[in-house]
């Protein structure tokens, strides 16, 4: 809810002009009325109307200012005539209009302009810009109408006004990372690869990676899929990655990497996962110095142990990890582990630390006579630890010593649990069973519908609505597990449906090893007890979670450690922004957001996404391409990749379906 003086936001007609404050109606937006905790919002223009929160707003300088940031975008894509002429032709007119030499033949005129970019701009921007200068133009027109009647500047056209804006996307608000799809999916469609990579590393450097193993929630927010599917974003992005390394023309950087600064300044980073790694690239690159601890003999994180060799190839993950560490000023030391002492060591030494480490204590399943000591009881990230530094690394021994021809239990519903059960298919299991405690819709929504189906395709057997209740052992040695069955009975009360047990329908599984992969925690053995540092009520370091700073002044954490169990997207999200706010933080001691971080957590907050809008005109439906995947036959028994990827034709006609949805908000203040 928002308190405005006036809105069209999404079809809201809220006036409120002229009322007493007892009477005002308030938007059910959540707007950006205070643009920071220090500045109150003057007005917000999007591609979906206006909200005025200052009684006393120029509503001409407002449509001007809005046109001028469009001209510039406009300027520079040049892709569709109505997009580039309309938007200097808005521009002129309403700057004419502000300065006080308009006529009202140019009121006309505008809406002639916006009608024609309306209806015939090749992509949304161009689209959707006229839509809140045109609701200006109407509500405010005595504002206009006194210009050009009086031959008068508005009221602010010669005042300093502070606006700031930001070019966003439904799949670029939803991603984490906030990374600039649309850009990179073009650079595919014009098969300018280099381009499309530069993009994507402008807030994601790991895009081998998260080309292969995000779980692309900014799919979830294509607008593609309200007319047919959603473009298949996570698939498009590795190919620039591919292309880099297939053809060996070096690292590209978003921008040029500046030269180590060498001030003394410097920051320390506790693990070398994602969140660790996205860090030290975008401190990298702006000069400073970084040293990463981490305690594995590998680097990176849970990706590197974690995510089986068949998703995520090692090969390829090492480039990502290369492009971080062969920026000049980032430092790595392996075989690291940092407790307490070492951290205050490290807090005492450095301007600023990053915690980044993962959570690696798996979780128990809380079935009764549970121990971790008993034969046959594994925790998901050890057993992941040895599958993969076996794979990957040949550190170890393999895993197919404790798991070929055993029958293996595992008990989860996420990511790790997929890992789990396919790695045990490919280690000469007889049987895999995964139990989950919900449906097969649910497991689908934590990971996704091609990890669930490539398991099933592999053997592996799901038995939902079960949980163990009891583990049944001879002489510490795993035998069987006792499992209730549950069903799912609709809440009263309109909630969630509730799982109740089913009396009498308990039964048994003789098994091999059960291998518990619910959940994970953090090690938090790792902070002085003397900091006395907040918690979350998960056991994860608190932060407000906008600049990550914990409760000490210059310790700050990001991914895993922070938020939890978490995906990789999300953890370089968070590192990202973490890095920005430290790369100032070491210089003025302040803990500050810029601009841009502020929009992007206002439109987060709005939500850029509309699933109810109807989307109608000249573009056709057109099937979503599918990447060729190894056969279940040809997979099961090895680590190959299994996502060969698109072809050259399929990459291009996928790119092709991208709607280009850029949108350009603005905050007055």
């Amino acid at each position: 809810m928002a308190k405005v003086v006036f809105s069209t936001w999404r079809g809201e007609e809220i006036d409120n002009r002229g009322k007493s404050p007892e009477e005002w109606v308030e938007s059910e937006f959540r707007l950006p009325e205070n643009y920071d905790e220090e500045t109150r919002s003057r007005a917000f223009v999007g591609w979906d109307g206006v909200a005025i929160f200052d009684e006393n707003i120029d509503a001409v300088r407002l449509a001007m200012e809005y046109a001028a940031q469009y001209q510039k975008y406009s300027e520079a894509c040049g892709r569709c005539t109505p997009g580039r002429w309309g938007g200097r032709i808005l521009y002129d007119l309403l700057d004419k209009i502000g300065r006080g030499e308009g006529a009202f033949e140019d009121i006309e005129h505008l809406r002639e302009v916006s009608q024609t970019m309306m209806l015939t701009s090749k992509c949304e921007i161009g689209r959707t810009v006229p839509k809140p200068i045109l609701d200006l133009m109407d509500n405010y027109k005595e504002q206009f109408d006194t210009c050009i009647a009086e031959g008068i500047k508005s009221a602010e056209y010669d005042e300093e006004c502070k606006y700031i804006a930001k070019i966003t996307a439904p799949c670029m608000d939803m991603c984490p990372s906030h990374v600039d799809i649309p850009a990179y999916i073009e650079g595919v469609r014009d098969m300018v690869l280099t381009d499309s990579l530069k993009a994507t590393r402008q807030s994601m450097p790991l895009a081998h990676t998260c080309g292969r193993v995000c779980p692309h929630p900014c799919e979830d927010a294509c607008r593609r899929a309200n007319l047919d599917e959603p473009v298949s974003i996570m698939e498009l992005k590795r190919l620039g990655a591919d292309y880099e390394t297939d053809h060996g023309i070096g690292f590209l950087h978003p921008v040029e990497p500046k030269a180590p600064r060498n001030d003394g300044k410097k920051v320390a980073i506790i693990g070398a996962g994602p969140a660790g790694l996205t860090a030290a690239y975008y401190l990298g690159l702006e000069g400073i110095a970084v040293d990463i601890y981490e305690e594995l003999p590998v680097l990176g994180g849970e990706v590197a142990v974690g995510v089986p060799q068949y998703r995520m190839p090692i090969e390829k993950y090492n480039k990502d990890i290369e492009l971080v560490t062969s920026l000049p000023t980032v430092n790595v030391y392996t075989n690291h582990r940092v407790d307490a002492q070492r951290l205050k060591e490290l807090d005492a030494e450095y301007d600023a630390v990053l915690l980044a480490f993962g959570t690696r204590l798996s979780k128990k399943i809380r079935a009764q006579n549970e121990r971790a000591d008993m034969e046959g009881y594994w925790g998901a990230i050890q057993m992941l630890d040895k599958v993969n530094l076996w794979n990957k690394y040949a550190i170890g021994s393999p895993a197919s010593n404790e798991l070929k021809d055993k029958v293996v239990v595992c008990v989860g519903g996420g990511f790790t649990s997929m890992d789990v059960v396919r790695c045990c298919i490919r280690e000469g299991a007889k049987k895999v069973i995964m139990l989950y405690r919900r449906d097969e819709k649910t497991i689908i929504r934590n990971t996704t519908y091609e990890e669930y189906h490539e398991a099933v395709e592999e053997g592996v057997e799901f038995i939902f609505h079960s949980a163990v209740e009891r583990i049944v052992d001879e002489n510490n040695k795993l035998k069987k597990l006792i499992v209730n069955r549950y069903e799912l009975q609709p809440d009263p009360d309109g909630g969630r449906p509730k799982l109740v047990k089913i009396e009498g329908a308990d039964f048994e599984i003789e098994c091999d090893w059960l291998i518990p992969a619910v959940s994970q925690s953090a090690d938090l053995s790792i902070l002085p007890e003397e900091w006395n540092l907040e918690l979350t009520s998960w056991n994860t370091l608190l932060t407000n979670g906008r600049d990550y700073m914990t409760s000490r002044p210059g310790l700050f954490a990001a991914g895993d450690c922070e938020y939890g169990p978490m995906t990789i997207v999300n953890a370089v999200g968070q590192a990202r922004r973490a890095a920005s706010v430290i790369s100032r933080y070491i210089y003025d001691g302040k803990v500050s957001l810029t601009d841009e971080e502020i929009m992007e957590d206002h439109l987060n907050k709005l939500k850029v996404y509309n699933k109810n809008e109807k989307i109608s005109g000249w573009m056709p439906g057109i099937a979503r391409n599918v990447s060729k995947k190894l056969e279940a036959d040809e997979r099961r028994s090895n680590n190959l990749e299994v996502n060969i990827g698109f072809t050259g034709e399929q990459a291009i006609a996928e790119a092709e379906r991208c709607m280009r949805c850029y949108y350009i908000s603005m905050v007055a203040v």
